[in-house]
């Protein structure tokens, strides 16, 4: 296939069946080779496309911007316990001080003194403020978070994603999602 599309470009909005995007952060994409080949194994429907087209001998074919699947995926019920969603979860700001540089997990019952590593007793700390608190307890430090740690929901992971709009956001992508940003001309 002959093609003048810059790699890394025209990536395709996934959307779910129900014409939701998978997730809003990361915002579900795809590169435009993945969503070309979903588009030839039946596997979506084409939404919107670019005005950008990739050639063969035999054909010419428009990149699609958005596409939908053609089966609903199921949400996840409970969010995997990772890093980054703990960090979603607590807006990526330290939850002793509020800054957002720096970030890492802290524990508020240390595991030096038995603290397991789950939502409900691990927050996002900057490290000035997790050096400070060290493996003293947060009552022992004076440190009370903002927000004491919890087991949040897909829906508000997601609800906390919009807050965070990437730095691109094709034209086409609008209709389907949901931040209170403006589109940069």
């Amino acid at each position: 296939m002959n093609v003048a599309v810059t790699a890394g470009t025209h990536p395709a909005l996934v959307l779910n069946a129900d014409y939701r995007p998978l997730s809003y952060y990361p915002l579900s994409l795809w590169s435009w080779q993945d969503a070309v080949k979903a588009v030839f194994l039946d596997r979506v429907s084409i939404v919107s496309e670019y005005d950008v087209s990739v050639r063969s001998p035999s054909f010419s074919f428009r990149l699609p911007s958005v596409v939908a699947l053609k089966t609903y995926v199921e949400a996840q019920r409970y969010p995997a316990f990772t890093r980054f969603n703990v960090f979603l979860r607590d807006k990526f700001e330290c939850q002793y001080c509020g800054s957002p540089h720096d970030l890492t997990f802290d524990h508020l019952i240390p595991r030096s003194k038995g603290g397991l590593t789950t939502w409900d007793n691990v927050i996002t700390a900057c490290s000035p403020c997790n050096l400070r608190k060290a493996n003293k307890s947060w009552q022992e430090m004076n440190m009370k978070p903002r927000q004491m740690p919890f087991m949040p929901s897909v829906h508000s992971l997601h609800n906390n994603g919009r807050l965070f709009p990437p730095n691109y956001l094709h034209e086409s992508w609008l209709d389907f999602l949901y931040w209170d940003t403006e589109l940069d001309p």
